[in-house]
């Protein structure tokens, strides 16, 4: 493995955790609480179709972009292209306020479609760059590195809000995302030699997307995992994406920004303790195997935030997230890398971002509608998505891949 390409390929994750402390916080919290103004519940309904409608784009595009960036060699350009894209529309996020709710969802859903797109082609690199007995590893410094930058970015943005100086928090966000991706966008292998001209790519993209299609349904495992994924990913990311708002709005919790930023950041040192302590057990035990235990993990997450009665017991559950949360997302990654034929990465990536952002279309939705028919409370809303991780983790016992990626010295794989 290169050093220097491990650590840009690392660096990135560190640099777009920068921007996902918005979504996470600090916007979330301001367009459902000071941009949508009416009605119970509204915010969170609203916020709801924000995520769903990026998710549902980059869902229908990332398997057809994955595949151009393969035959069109286009795979760097595109992360830069996206990244930029991204970087731009929070810049915007200046010109929101209170009452311009249509604008804000724009703002809001192309921005969100920059960061999420951009990541399909930054993890078809990792095949690339590490062997595939490191590669549960390498996923998990990546993640762990990652929320280093949320921290980072927590810690900087913090002052900021205490004075109500949110413009000024955007504009620094978006700054940082863009500067320290730099590093990735110099050292990453550059672009393969293209095999076709970009509109021919883009026509072969959709050849190849339903034969990629076919070809997973072809492959058991692949087909089975995917489908797992589905499910568990979205139950993750509906609460990833509406626990801010569930702790500003609660009258038992009432979190205000500057907490909110606290308890995030308590997140994301949880995150990546949990990232760093199952990055070797992902390859020692399998991806399958920590995938499993970590289900069970959130299900106890989602049943503590039902009864939740303090902030102090809300960090307690906000610890026990982090390090689940660290733990799913790189292990999902290393065992989607060990089920993909060799020189399809970006294009079988597209639809493992199309499996877990199509589900994400779903929950967040559900999450909203909910929450209005309990009059606002977001804790039944909550409580639901347990559903999710239970007929993931049912569906996961199907698979039969999964197994321990790294062997001791002198066995060999049979």
């Amino acid at each position: 493995m290169d050093r220097k390409t491990i650590a840009s390929w690392c660096l990135f994750d560190f640099a777009n955790s920068f921007y996902a402390v918005l979504p996470a916080v600090i916007w979330q919290t301001y367009y459902q609480q000071q941009v949508v103004v009416t009605g119970k519940g509204e915010g969170a309904l609203w916020w709801g179709y924000a995520i769903s409608a990026s998710m549902l784009i980059v869902a229908l595009t990332s398997p057809v972009m994955g595949a151009v960036a393969d035959y069109a060699g286009l795979r760097k350009r595109l992360l830069v292209f996206y990244t930029v894209l991204c970087v731009f529309f929070v810049c915007l996020y200046t010109t929101v306020e209170p009452g311009m709710v249509v604008w804000g969802f724009v703002v809001t859903v192309v921005s969100y479609v920059g960061f999420e797109g951009g990541l399909v082609f930054y993890n078809a690199y990792l095949p690339e760059i590490a062997p595939r007995e490191y590669q549960g590893r390498v996923s998990g410094w990546g993640f762990a590195t990652g929320y280093v930058g949320s921290l980072c970015a927590l810690l900087l943005s913090i002052p900021l809000a205490q004075r109500g100086m949110l413009n000024a928090a955007f504009i620094f966000i978006a700054a940082a995302f863009l500067f320290l991706s730099l590093p990735a966008f110099f050292n990453l292998p550059a672009d393969g030699k293209a095999k076709l001209d970009v509109k021919s790519a883009a026509q072969a993209g959709l050849r190849e997307s339903w034969n990629t299609f076919r070809d997973i349904l072809r492959l058991r495992d692949t087909r089975r995992f995917l489908l797992a994924y589905f499910f568990y990913e979205d139950g993750v990311n509906t609460v990833i994406n509406m626990s801010a708002g569930f702790a500003a709005s609660d009258p038992l919790l009432n979190f205000q920004t500057h907490e909110l930023l606290l308890l995030f950041a308590v997140v994301q040192v949880s995150a990546l303790i949990g990232a760093f302590l199952w990055a070797r057990p992902t390859d020692r035990l399998g991806p399958k195997r920590v995938v499993s235990l970590v289900l069970v993990q959130w299900s106890a997450v989602v049943i503590a935030a039902y009864f939740v009665q303090s902030k102090t017991q809300f960090f307690v559950v906000a610890v026990l997230a982090g390090t689940g949360m660290g733990a799913i997302q790189a292990a999902s990654r290393a065992f989607m890398s060990t089920l993909i034929p060799k020189g399809r990465e970006a294009d079988f990536f597209g639809f493992y971002s199309l499996c877990g952002k199509s589900a994400a279309v779903m929950g967040p939705i559900i999450f909203g509608h909910v929450a209005v028919a309990a009059g606002g409370s977001q804790r039944v809303a909550i409580f639901s998505i347990m559903a999710l991780y239970i007929i993931g983790g049912f569906l996961l016992r199907r698979v039969q891949a999964g197994g321990p990626t790294f062997l001791p010295t002198g066995e060999s794989r049979p």
